[in-house]
């Protein structure tokens, strides 16, 4: 089979029929709460106070999954209030057997998915593409994370919130605290993009406030309400500094003892309500938590995500094109104060967050200091992008520096991304597109990267075609790219039937599944593909997954 470069005709003649197929953006009610005006909360899950009892409330959610719109046994009410300082949620859930309720995890950013539990999704700056969300079940356990341009999710990020949750006869309670410093938001907005999200484990059933058919993602911001009655919401004088002090002590057998110590810190300052800058100095990475070990059984390197605070703030501000995953990250932060598996002192250095307008900027200057592997050195990431419209939105990104301080390498790069959540009415539909450039102390042969993706992803059709490329002398030395000179096919889909009643009344969906990925080098010879199929692929009405798979490969 010949998998040279024609495809790509083959893909843009595909990409110019589907531009053809693409309407205007509908126009769809909106789900609106006014938040009620809270004083003298007290966090402890029992919604006694006044206020609660005063503010608007949202009676009921609605089904989302598996049947939308229709009632369900189970009831929620939610009231939301706000100060000057904090945003209130009061959450009432009923259930009519309430011994049933399912929890497992107490785990900080554990897996809800086995457990009942209550999810809220905001959009401070009201543009449907990033946002917050935090998580919680009745144990009272923690999640929360970043949503990003296109529903992506991470929860990585950890912010400063508080919730208590208390059983009650007919179900249970929820109280959530969120400080308005722990969020971006710009300031004198009125509204927020708003989603909130019920899950009983114990039947799978899903239901929303908005965003509420077999479409929808809670991620999509899209398809999120509007919270009304913020323009009061304050980030105070938005300074915070966070010192450390760290001493070490050691006293060998038979040897003298000997000590040392070090201090150093952050400083975050918001330069408006809309963009903070934080200033590092001396960083240090001792509360990180450890890597979860794993086994390279590949001929490529391994990815490892960040997990160190000062560089996960605001990450999702730095994510970059579309269709790329792990194949390629123009900045990957872990390149920063990490030189072969060793630590690397950072010095100082300076990030700046935030939205000015319609453009989204996250800038980091960072000093990584002298070690015996490595120089000291200047490193440096920036990314910016603007929304065109509701639909589109297009970014920079530039990285410069080495982490070993030997030699130049700068990286720039353009990407582009329109999704809607409302092609031929309610559908998901989006096409993305990027371009990569590196210079400096390089190997030869070709410098750039491209790439484009269109993407169908809905519940009875999900489908997508890619194709990447990667020169053979890209080497971006503040990113992460495991296998350069390469083009990269990808495609298929799934179709995805839920049977309803009848003689399949016992499966919940069907998922016939195939995707096929082939990797060629530049000069058109196939490296590696990889063809998934799945011609028996179930989920049950009582939970259980069953799937057979048949999967060839070849190197």
């Amino acid at each position: 089979m010949d998998h040279r470069p024609h495809h790509w005709d083959l893909i843009m003649t595909s990409f110019s029929l589907l531009l053809l197929l693409i309407p205007g953006a509908a126009q769809s009610s909106e789900a609106l709460i006014p938040a009620g005006k809270a004083e003298k909360i007290h966090i402890d899950g029992r919604l006694d106070e006044a206020a609660w009892q005063a503010a608007p409330a949202i009676p009921d959610l609605t089904q989302q999954d598996p049947h939308p719109g229709e009632p369900t046994p189970f009831h929620t009410e939610i009231r939301i209030l706000a100060d000057s300082s904090n945003l209130y949620f009061g959450i009432s859930c009923s259930d009519p057997k309430p011994g049933e309720i399912t929890a497992h995890t107490m785990k900080l950013d554990g897996d809800l998915n086995g457990d009942d539990n209550i999810a809220i999704a905001l959009d401070p700056f009201g543009d449907s593409r990033n946002g917050y969300f935090f998580r919680t079940n009745i144990l009272g356990a923690r999640q929360d994370g970043l949503i990003s341009s296109g529903g992506d999710s991470s929860t990585n990020w950890d912010g400063i919130w508080d919730v208590r949750t208390r059983r009650t006869a007919s179900g249970w309670t929820a109280e959530f605290r969120i400080p308005a410093q722990t969020l971006h938001f710009p300031g004198g907005h009125d509204s927020w993009g708003l989603n909130i999200e019920r899950y009983i484990a114990r039947n799978r059933t899903t239901m929303r406030w908005s965003g509420t058919t077999l479409d929808s993602s809670f991620y999509d911001l899209q398809r999120a309400g509007k919270l009304e009655g913020l323009k009061g919401l304050r980030q105070g004088m938005g300074l915070s500094i966070s010192p450390y002090l760290k001493g070490v002590m050691k006293h060998p057998q038979g040897g003298a003892r000997s000590g040392d110590s070090d201090i150093g810190g952050e400083i975050t300052y918001n330069l408006s309500p809309e963009l903070s800058a934080v200033l590092t100095l001396n960083t240090d990475f001792a509360e990180t938590e450890i890597d979860t070990r794993q086994v390279n059984l590949t001929r490529f390197p391994l990815f490892f995500p960040e997990k160190r605070a000062f560089f996960l703030e605001g990450s999702d501000l730095f994510s970059f094109g579309s269709g790329l995953g792990g194949d390629f990250i123009p900045f990957f932060s872990r390149r920063i104060g990490l030189f072969e598996g060793r630590r690397i002192p950072l010095d100082e250095g300076l990030k700046i967050l935030g939205s000015v307008g319609k453009f989204k900027l996250g800038i980091l200057d960072v000093r990584a200091g002298k070690t015996e592997l490595t120089r000291s050195t200047n490193l440096f990431a920036g990314r910016m992008s603007y929304d065109f419209s509701k639909h589109l939105r297009v970014g920079l990104i530039a990285t410069d520096g080495n982490p070993s301080g030997i030699g130049k390498n700068t990286l720039v790069g353009i990407d582009a991304l329109w999704q809607t959540s409302t092609f031929r009415g309610d559908k998901n539909f989006s096409v993305g597109a990027w371009a990569t450039t590196s210079s400096g102390d390089l190997p030869e042969g070709e410098h750039r990267g491209w790439g484009l993706k269109i993407d169908y992803p809905n519940d009875l059709w999900d489908i997508f075609a890619l194709v990447k490329e990667f020169g053979d002398g890209m080497e971006p030395a503040l990113g992460f790219l495991p296998r350069p000179g390469t083009r990269w096919y990808q495609g298929g889909g799934a179709y995805q039937p839920r049977p309803g009643p009848g003689a399949f009344d016992w499966v919940r969906q069907f998922y016939f599944e195939t995707y096929l990925t082939i990797v060629d080098r530049l000069d058109g010879t196939t490296e590696s593909w990889r063809l998934f199929t799945a011609p028996f692929n179930v989920q049950l009405e009582s939970g259980e997954h069953l799937e057979a798979n048949f999967v060839p490969q070849y190197e």
